[in-house]
């Protein structure tokens, strides 16, 4: 008897669980988004209901070695059984999106009758850029534009870790931003201790007396990818959050190791607080376990944000 009732309890608790986010039945599409001439892959989640013809969307932003396949598992299948319309994808050379290429030897010149030359080029492959990342969200949210089941006015962007940053310098920059949620992201107030040493490498690489696009070098234990620190450099999301228009959640780790949540997080809140609907949440543990032991919680809050804020 004891063992049915704990089968029937456990039955009802993963039901129950479900129910949160289980509202609306959705559909996936594989999809292609274009940027700066590379094909990049995505996918599309779509709530199934005849009578709403248009969508809010969200357009998800993941972090430094990540790829859509993570995304579409832990988070966009819950969004889009919210009641949203879900955008994922593989940055420029990572996951099954195409590479950059980068031309090994001097350019032939094309004939009269064409502009077609075949060169040596090198496939740039998981290079962390962020100047290169923002130009492909940027391509996502044309997309988006594009697709008659997306409410343009009502687009908001999720981004995590370095994602986050992300979240933070679009919606701060582009007004077909709605709504952000930003979490345990990096907001580039470290890099100006660098910035010397590094706009030497930046010189060094125009002059190509080093790699023009870093490969392999500089690698942050633990995490895939080769960081562009030249370009890092150069790009600091903090340095537009005071012009932030749109409701923001930001959510830290409470025991944040790779960074100092107050001088990132903490500070975007802060700086636009009593301007804009904003909110500030931690939750216990490190960097990773925003991924773990709390993802129900803290996708109860960001889902809450999105209903009270993109509906």
């Amino acid at each position: 008897v004891i063992k049915k009732l704990k089968i029937i309890l456990l039955t009802l608790l993963f039901f129950f669980q479900g129910q949160l986010f289980s509202d609306y039945e959705f559909l996936k599409e594989d999809i292609e988004i274009w940027s700066d001439g590379t094909r990049m892959k995505g996918n599309l989640f779509i709530p199934r209901d005849e009578n709403i013809k248009k969508w809010p969307t969200i357009l998800m932003v993941h972090g430094w070695g990540g790829t859509k396949d993570h995304l579409n598992t832990a988070y966009a299948t819950k969004f889009a059984a919210a009641g949203f319309m879900v955008m994922t994808f593989d940055y420029r050379g990572w996951g099954e999106s195409d590479s950059r290429l980068v031309i090994y030897k001097d350019m032939p010149k094309p004939s009269r009758w064409s502009n077609k030359v075949k060169v040596e080029a090198i496939a740039i492959r998981e290079l962390v850029d962020p100047l290169d990342q923002y130009e492909d969200i940027q391509s996502c949210l044309y997309f988006l534009e594009g697709d008659s089941r997306v409410d343009s006015s009502r687009i908001g962007i999720w981004g995590s870790s370095f994602g986050g940053g992300h979240a933070i310098m679009v919606g701060a920059k582009d007004p077909r931003i709605r709504v952000i949620v930003s979490q345990v992201g990096g907001m580039g107030t470290d890099m100006g201790f660098y910035s010397q040493e590094l706009k030497k490498r930046l010189i060094k690489q125009a002059r190509r007396e080093e790699d023009p696009v870093p490969q392999g070098v500089d690698i942050v234990p633990g995490l895939r990818g080769t960081p562009h620190l030249g370009r890092m450099a150069l790009y600091q999301p903090i340095s537009v959050a005071k012009n932030i228009k749109v409701p923001t959640l930001i959510i830290d780790a409470e025991n944040e190791e790779l960074f100092d949540r107050r001088k990132n997080g903490l500070l975007v809140h802060n700086l636009i607080k009593g301007k804009v609907p904003t909110r500030y949440l931690t939750f216990p543990g490190r960097h990773y376990d925003i991924y773990g032991k709390n993802l129900e919680a803290v996708l109860k809050v960001q889902i809450d944000w999105f209903n009270e804020h993109l509906k």
